[in-house]
């Protein structure tokens, strides 16, 4: 098996069309047709559904996509080591974030990672859903969420306790709420498929059923409607850092209660090298999180 097909076959998936793929690997489209047809002919299957704008996946080309992926990172992890780069990590990184974390705390990382590291190249894809990393190539994925049994790599960068922040305004018409029992009479901004939030109270793990008349797929959402003055929105320090120092929000402290403490993780595929490229990445951002998180009001 050419693994010169794989990699096209893998650069298809993650750029999500066989001309994106012929754009990223600097080949004609007309070549990356033909090579995918190649090695649909080597393996008896057709693996991808063609149409004008998109490609998917045939059922074989999920069941191939995981080996296609090993090998082709195999391959990159086998290079690096026989020859280092002096020029730092190299290749394609691909990754997923969550909208406010990747354009508050990983964009700014870039000018100097790229810098530091002239053959790397990254595709960051910002998103509040879960994406599936597998079929969509995705080197790693960082996310904030209680993590379900999966066949994937966790890694823990930080904790990430969320507090409540509203503004003055909203506050001085409302009210503060002092206990987790109040906040059933407030407008309380979160996704749109959340009915609770949960805190320890005296060491007790508590919940409370919350309503608002505005939820949101993203968290970018429901900040901009705390800052309008819309609600109470439970936030990590990345996002509201800005607005607590400018005044347009204010953290709200409930009594005998801390929030639910969740953390940052980042998740890769089981079966892949951990390369250069995404090894430099990681200790970058876990840096970054941890400055946030120190200097966080």
């Amino acid at each position: 098996m050419d693994i010169g097909d794989l990699e096209i076959f893998v650069a298809a998936l993650a750029a999500g069309s066989l001309s994106g793929a012929a754009r990223r690997l600097k080949l004609t489209p007309m070549s990356v047709t033909r090579r995918i047809g190649a090695l649909e002919q080597e393996v008896g299957a057709r693996l991808i559904h063609r149409s004008t704008r998109s490609i998917s996946l045939t059922p074989e080309g999920e069941a191939l996509l995981p080996f296609a992926m090993e090998i082709v990172e195999a391959q990159e992890a086998a290079k690096a080591a026989v020859i280092p780069s002096a020029s730092g990590a190299a290749g394609l990184l691909r990754i997923s974030a969550p909208i406010t974390l990747g354009r508050k705390v990983i964009v700014p990382l870039l000018p100097q990672l790229l810098e530091e590291n002239p053959a790397l190249r990254i595709d960051l894809g910002l998103s509040d859903a879960m994406v599936d990393i597998i079929s969509s190539g995705i080197d790693v994925a960082i996310r904030i969420a209680p993590l379900k049994d999966s066949g994937l790599i966790a890694r823990h960068l930080i904790d990430n306790p969320k507090h409540l922040y509203a503004t003055p305004g909203y506050l001085a018409v409302r009210g503060t709420p002092r206990t987790i029992e109040d906040l059933e009479s407030h407008e309380c901004l979160a996704f749109s498929e959340t009915t609770h939030w949960h805190f320890q109270v005296d060491g007790e793990e508590r919940s409370v059923r919350i309503a608002s008349r505005f939820t949101s797929s993203g968290v970018d959402g429901f900040l901009g409607a705390c800052v309008s003055g819309v609600g109470i929105a439970r936030l990590s320090c990345w996002d509201v850092r800005d607005e607590l120092q400018s005044g347009a929000l204010v953290r709200i402290d409930l009594e005998r209660t801390i929030p639910q403490d969740l953390s940052v993780w980042a998740v890769y595929p089981t079966r892949r090298q951990i390369l250069p490229k995404l090894q430099v990445f990681l200790a970058k951002l876990q840096a970054s999180l941890k400055e946030w998180r120190a200097s966080a009001p």
